[in-house]
């Protein structure tokens, strides 16, 4: 009997941290309505051999005439100015001239390159928010490959000037950390995916943010998760047991958007409209 008592504690024991390790926002919970908006436009309304490529100010203006929410990319620049675009390089946005890093040019600087075959310009997040107008609701990535966070306060004061629905997510923990301590009251969620399945495993790191056991530090209020792995157990267990909701990230067929219906309660989706 003794030794059934310590398999037991030895079974419950990890179980129980695991289950704290994944638990989401449970107390102080915001206001989470907007997410009641289903479908959220992946970079925009966008085709990148159109005048309306992605991360653009037409594929969001086509966004809000249509009524989705709107899904985009946030980096700060090295000048401290927050704009929109998704990879950390430039080139396969801005051609060959688009050599380095996002972070390396001032906003300035930025204004030389258009984006895919179009003259649109990379834009800031501060004109995007302008051209919305709180039309619809949206999802802002904050891009961040680093323990270095500080451009989310250059972010957070364009936010807390907006007068519309939005939310933030990020991949990274810290990022959402950030927003915890200093603007607790925003609705943020946690960004993953089967780093090792996706080919992008570096480290332990990445072990810990596919099986979202940061959220004890973050504290998010829903999960974005790459819909491909979507058996990872800490989404499931984020959405079945803790009952927030989770994001399929990215949906690009009516087939998988219907095959994701009883999985996922937002579609964040690009190359269809629902």
């Amino acid at each position: 009997m003794k030794k059934l008592k310590t398999l037991t504690e030895m079974i419950t024991a990890p179980c129980a941290l695991y289950l704290l390790a994944v638990m989401p926002r449970m107390t102080k919970r915001p206001d989470v309505s907007l997410l009641k908006k289903k479908y959220f436009a992946h970079r925009g309304l966008h085709d990148n051999e159109s005048e309306a490529p992605e991360n653009s100010m037409p594929a969001f203006a086509k966004a809000v005439e249509a009524g989705y929410g709107i899904e985009l990319d946030v980096h700060v620049t090295r000048d401290g100015i927050p704009v929109v675009f998704h990879d950390a390089r430039l080139a396969r946005m801005c051609g060959s001239r688009g050599v380095g890093v996002i972070e390396d040019y001032t906003y300035r600087e930025l204004r030389q390159f258009t984006l895919g075959v179009s003259e649109e310009r990379i834009p800031r997040l501060e004109d995007v928010l302008l051209m919305v107008r709180g039309r619809v609701p949206l999802i802002i990535e904050i891009k961040c490959e680093t323990t270095d966070v500080s451009g989310c306060e250059a972010i957070d004061r364009i936010l807390r000037a907006y007068g519309g629905a939005y939310c933030i997510e990020s991949f990274n923990p810290i990022v959402l950390l950030w927003f915890r301590r200093r603007h607790n009251e925003i609705v943020r969620g946690q960004l993953a995916t089967n780093f090792r399945k996706d080919g992008e495993f570096h480290n332990v790191f990445s072990f810990f943010m596919t099986h979202l056991l940061f959220n004890f530090l973050a504290k998010p209020d829903f999960i974005a998760y790459n819909h491909e792995f979507q058996e990872e157990p800490g989404r499931r267990i984020c959405r079945k047991l803790y009952r927030k909701p989770a994001a399929a990230w990215t949906v690009r067929t009516r087939e998988e958007l219907e095959r994701l219906r009883s999985e996922f309660d937002i579609f964040i989706f690009e190359s269809f409209t629902p």
